[in-house]
């Protein structure tokens, strides 16, 4: 299995009360599946896309990557594991305002240790494939918010990743831009990519082929 979670928790401490943002959840993710993770605000979706990218470590219960649990390794292969095997697209995007959408998209890259010839040329690769190859030049401000999205899915496949999580990657775009996004991540998703997408928005969410839905931090629906 390529992504796993058994029976994991994340407890917050609130003054004298703990709350479980997250609370026994299990669920696997198998190569090319693409699933949607939904519910209201405040349901733990976030906190669960956190758990599976390894931004954050689950309180009780395991993550698993290519059957590895994650709890047994270092902050250092951590980091590696993050950079290597797991994509993320994020709702505000998060790109360096000073670097152009090219510079962007190698920043992953750099970090890899590839060298600048290379990097430069996937990088431009990626562009191409999102649509935005005319692009590469300008700078986030110079972008729409739906150039900017494409560009943070182009920097989330860099190091060619095993899994893309996206949180909210169409909340702050319009109908039509939003449209856009989707059919670009099923579009990667056709070619073998997977992809796990947390949404409030049942109409992005269907487009998944697997469909949960968290309440209170517990699966309520799949």
């Amino acid at each position: 299995m390529l992504l796993e979670t058994r029976d994991i928790v994340k407890a917050y401490t609130m003054g004298s009360a703990v709350v479980n943002a997250v609370d026994g959840i299990s669920l696997a993710a198998a190569s090319g599946d693409f699933i949607s993770i939904m519910g209201p605000s405040g349901s733990g979706k976030t906190t669960l896309l956190n758990l599976l990218g390894c931004i954050d470590r689950p309180t009780g219960g395991e993550v698993l990557v290519e059957g590895d649990n994650v709890a047994h390794l270092s902050n250092a292969a951590l980091d590696r594991l993050r950079l290597h095997k797991i994509g993320f697209v994020f709702q505000r995007v998060n790109l360096i305002p000073i670097l152009s959408a090219v510079e962007n998209v190698e920043l992953p890259m750099d970090m890899a240790g590839m060298k600048p010839a290379a990097r430069r040329t996937r990088a431009m690769e990626l562009l191409c494939a999102v649509g935005l190859e005319r692009r590469s030049a300008h700078r986030p401000g110079q972008l729409s918010a739906g150039e900017q999205q494409r560009v943070g899915v182009a920097r989330a496949l860099a190091n060619d990743p095993a899994v893309i999580l996206a949180d909210e990657p169409t909340g702050n775009l319009d109908s039509k831009t939003a449209a856009g996004i989707c059919d670009l991540l099923l579009s990667l998703n056709r070619r073998g990519q997977t992809i796990i997408m947390v949404t409030h928005d049942p109409e992005v969410g269907a487009i998944a082929a697997r469909r949960i839905t968290i309440r209170d931090g517990r699966i309520s629906e799949q």
